[in-house]
């Protein structure tokens, strides 16, 4: 039997290195994190050939004094934490004390720093020099590693590019600058400024955003600002239609700690799913603030992941929060470019620090009420030949209130509904709108247990496979509840009796057969089946119905049909997004057509 042995500290050191060190962005992190226990407020990192051959942190921070050195690059040694109290209420980053070991164990690392005190520094580099020695230096830390995995070959097959490793480096800079905006960040490779961001004030904040997401992102977002039970969350969500085809925009800060979690992720993605377009990804910047001491950051070897207390209510705050700022009517659908007074955020505060709120973007909801008669009314009436209404457009009314949306001018193809309001121009996708209009009555009423449902002259029947016969005795009772009344005549036939009213000119057979194939997605009914798929389920049966009882592409509407729509669509949540996460309506002002036409040039 082999022997059991005590490892020697080398190799102690370089199997946490394989935990804490994956690639050279996961030493900056480390090293920058370390910066900012330290107090800085001037970052500049510098990298040559990805990280690989060498990289280097240098801060403003407070310093270690000469005797400090040798400990900082020891395991398990920190200056964050002295009980168990302090460890289960984590404030700082870095923490574990292992991060430099490790990094020194697989690496040539050269540390200097100075206190603001003295008038040099000391410098430390483990196998040149293990003794402190003094030598010229600016107040701060500076972290030199050259080499990395020079002594781990196995280690260093694994790493990519130089590209590559350093797309990783420059993509975690811009999540830390987001997380701290208070600090300067300057990011440097191969002798080349990458990133330059100065340290954020109210008037320059969104400078930094533009500069790390973009400025596209800037002119469609919505803003954050929530609190409950404890729990803080605040920053910029991305409408639905700057979705993305990747998660490269989703950043996400605990108590200013740059995580990614599936919970979390979850939470936001719920949120979106009534106007998110198919496979695309929301776009956003998030930061939680709760009590240290209900959240675990220690989880994970690199502090990346984390576990919560109360997880449940961290899931549901999100989801809120998130889901009521793109319920916004109107939201935030322009043109694409944004209105002057919308891209400057100098006023707004800064978002991540809590200390002052940005002002949401977006088209305001009507100060008036809802139209006498509503659109769906109106299209009743359309189909027994009463109230046909007007096919011309009135003069728009110079001295009376203008809604968001203006009063309809023309259906254009019978598809695009143009109307006009004072700004200029609003183009309206007829069917995409009706179809979000009637999509949240249906939520609304089912949610109440209001669905009215009106028998059919002519009860529909419909043969059915034996998997869907299945499903309808699973979920009789939600068709019921979403007015949908069936009853199964035979093993593989079920008679459609009773729909919802306004679906009583859909196409009866392909609304429940798309109906039951939703609900083949839920294995079984019952408590063993979370709550928020079933919802979710319904939700997307709603969504079905909604699609099939909406205006068609090719029915001309009335221009009453067309304003009346336009109404409902001021006073309904989401209603900037069809249900598919396509945009319902876009806006072109006066000012742009000019520009079109280069008028006044």
């Amino acid at each position: 039997m082999a022997e059991i042995r005590a490892l020697p500290q080398s190799l102690v050191n370089q199997i946490a290195a394989g935990e804490v060190v994956e690639r050279p962005a996961s030493v900056i992190k480390e090293l920058v994190e370390n910066a900012l226990d330290a107090g800085a407020d001037r970052i500049e990192v510098q990298v040559v050939a990805g990280g690989v051959k060498q990289l280097s942190v240098c801060d403003n921070g407070h310093g270690m004094p000469p005797e400090q050195l040798p400990l900082a690059i020891a395991p398990h040694a920190t200056s964050k934490i002295r009980d168990l109290d302090d460890l289960e209420a984590v404030a700082s980053f870095g923490f574990r004390g292992e991060a430099l070991a490790s990094i020194q164990s697989i690496s040539r690392l050269r540390l200097v720093s100075r206190t603001a005190d003295t008038d040099h520094g000391w410098e430390l580099s483990p196998g040149v020099f293990d003794e402190p020695r003094p030598t010229p230096a600016k107040a701060g830390t500076l972290v030199d590693v050259r080499d990395l995995f020079f002594n781990v070959p196995a280690r260093r097959k694994f790493l990519r590019t130089e590209r590559t490793e350093f797309g990783h480096v420059d993509q975690l800079m811009r999540k830390l600058a987001l997380a701290n905006p208070d600090v300067a960040f300057r990011l440097i490779h191969n002798d080349r400024p990458v990133l330059d961001l100065p340290a954020v004030t109210l008037e320059t904040i969104d400078q930094r955003i533009a500069a790390v997401l973009g400025q596209g992102f800037l002119e469609q977002v919505r803003e954050i600002d929530a609190s409950a039970s404890g729990f803080s969350l605040q920053g910029l969500v991305a409408s639905p239609q700057y979705a993305r085809a990747s998660t490269d925009q989703q950043l996400f800060f605990v108590n200013g700690r740059v995580v990614r979690d599936r919970l979390i992720a979850h939470a936001i993605r719920r949120a979106y799913s009534d106007v998110l377009h198919h496979a695309r990804h929301p776009a956003y910047v998030l930061s939680l603030r709760l009590d240290p001491a209900t959240v675990d950051v220690n989880v994970h070897p690199t502090k990346a992941e984390v576990r919560f207390r109360d997880a449940r209510g961290v899931h549901d705050f999100l989801f809120q929060s998130v889901h009521r700022a793109l319920a916004a009517p109107g939201g935030a659908a322009s043109s694409g470019i944004a209105d002057p007074d919308q891209s400057g955020l100098a006023a707004a505060g800064m978002p991540f620090g809590g200390e002052a709120a940005r002002p949401a973007i977006g088209v305001p909801t009507t100060g008036g009420g809802r139209s006498a008669q509503g659109y769906f009314s109106l299209l009743e009436q359309g189909r027994t030949g009463e109230g046909e209404g007007s096919r011309v457009a009135e003069p728009l009314p110079e001295d009376a209130e203008i809604p968001p949306l203006g009063y309809a001018v023309a259906h254009l193809g019978e598809i695009y509904i143009l109307a006009r309001n004072r700004d200029g121009l609003v183009i309206v996708d007829a069917h995409a709108a009706a179809e979000r209009v009637t999509y949240e009555r249906l939520k609304q009423s089912y949610r109440q247990q209001a669905l009215s449902a009106a028998p059919l002259l002519l009860p529909v029947d419909l043969g059915v496979s034996p998997v869907e016969a299945e499903a309808f005795e699973t979920w009789q009772e939600a068709f019921a509840a979403a007015g949908v009344v069936l009853d199964r005549v035979g093993p593989e036939r079920v008679r459609v009796r009773e729909v919802p009213v306004m679906l009583r000119e859909a196409d009866i057979e392909t609304l429940v057969r798309e109906m039951l194939a939703e609900m083949r997605r839920v294995p079984l009914a019952g408590d063993d089946v979370p709550r928020a798929v079933v919802d979710d389920r319904i939700d997307e049966i709603l969504s079905t119905m909604a699609c099939h009882g909406s205006v068609r592409a090719n029915r001309r509407l009335t221009v009453a049909e067309m304003n009346a729509l336009l109404r409902d669509m001021e006073h309904t949540e989401r209603s900037d997004q069809c249900n598919h996460g396509r945009p319902t309506w876009r806006r072109l002002t006066i000012d742009e057509l000019d520009r079109w036409f280069m008028r006044g040039q």
